[in-house]
């Protein structure tokens, strides 16, 4: 029984392997339907033997990495899967032409889009991450402070607590028409309102996490000695931590969606911009191109911010998973 659910579990890592195969046998002998503008060169096909021969590394790798073997035997499903709805869509669209071929290019086009306008692609990057890195820092240190002063002074919270109630839950893009008007850039006046979607959830999840906080850590640290200073930041904002995440985590799903919708406003670059551009032009395989970018970006940033999380809460590391 031992040896037929090893066997078993060596053929699930072979998955991944007969699906691309069979996705590189669809885009071989099938031909493309003649809806669809010819290419020039085959770049769908290319990118499965690319993920072919990095599968073949990785599977080769398994058998002396116990930790590689593990994770291929849990992602095998998931990738024979995926590579299987690639291999589906390019029948739908590229060979067949069964979905419309003005809305859903080939597979080809898209992927070719990451070769032929790679220069582009990556200065568009570049502004959405610099414009995005200087709101969400700023908003970031914002709601920090704010959360801090209402959580430790009453009389800040009497006084900013109900404008946080008011405005806070406005959606920051619907401030667009006013804050274009009163910045003299479209850099600015983004940044502003990456910096307003980050500084909300910030805030109330940071005074929330120091509102939550037991009084006799206070108490003890005031017996030990402790100023108005280490009471704050040697007591209160580590407790209040993983609210803290909480918030900056809320807040940057929310300058994602500012970011994209501010860049399709006023903008020159970025990738925001240019996913509009491409619309307007009916590129939509540059537009998928530009989507892709976003999920793959987008994911590591939110990935990175959750490892920065677990190192620092190493009590808390797997309690929110991501």
């Amino acid at each position: 029984m031992a040896r037929v659910t090893e066997g078993g579990v060596g053929l699930r890592k072979l998955l991944p392997v007969v699906s691309l195969v069979f996705a590189v046998i669809i885009q071989i002998i099938v031909e493309n339907a003649q809806k669809h503008p010819a290419v020039k060169t085959p770049y769908f096909t290319y990118a499965l033997f690319a993920g072919l021969g990095v599968y073949a590394v990785f599977l080769t790798a398994s058998f002396f990495n116990k930790n590689i073997d593990t994770k291929i035997k849990y992602k095998s499903y998931f990738i024979a899967a995926a590579v299987l709805f690639l291999n589906v869509l390019n029948i739908l669209t590229g060979k067949f032409a069964i979905l419309p071929v003005l809305f859903f290019p080939s597979l080809d086009k898209v992927f070719g889009v990451f070769v032929n306008e790679s220069m582009l692609l990556l200065k568009c990057l570049g502004y959405s991450l610099r414009l995005l890195g200087c709101g969400y820092v700023f908003g970031a240190l914002a709601g920090l402070t704010t959360g801090i002063c209402i959580g430790f002074s009453k009389r800040v919270s009497y006084w900013i607590s109900p404008v946080i109630r008011v405005l806070g839950p406005i959606p920051s893009t619907a401030w667009i028409p006013l804050v274009l008007v009163s910045f003299p850039s479209a850099v600015s006046a983004s940044s502003f309102l990456i910096a307003l979607s980050v500084w909300f959830p910030t805030t109330i999840m940071t005074s929330s996490g120091i509102s939550n906080i037991n009084n006799s850590y206070f108490e003890v640290s005031a017996t030990l000695g402790a100023d108005n200073f280490s009471k704050i930041f040697r007591v209160g904002v580590p407790a209040a931590m993983p609210h803290i995440f909480l918030g900056l985590f809320n807040g940057t799903c929310a300058s994602f969606i500012t970011l994209i919708t501010a860049e399709m406003i006023g903008a020159k670059y970025g990738i925001g911009w240019y996913i509009n551009w491409q619309k307007d032009m009916l590129s939509y395989a540059n537009v998928y191109a530009g989507l892709i970018i976003i999920a793959v970006v987008f994911s590591i940033l939110v990935t990175f911010l959750f490892k920065l999380r677990d190192k620092l809460l190493l009590w808390q590391k797997g309690v929110i998973k991501w």
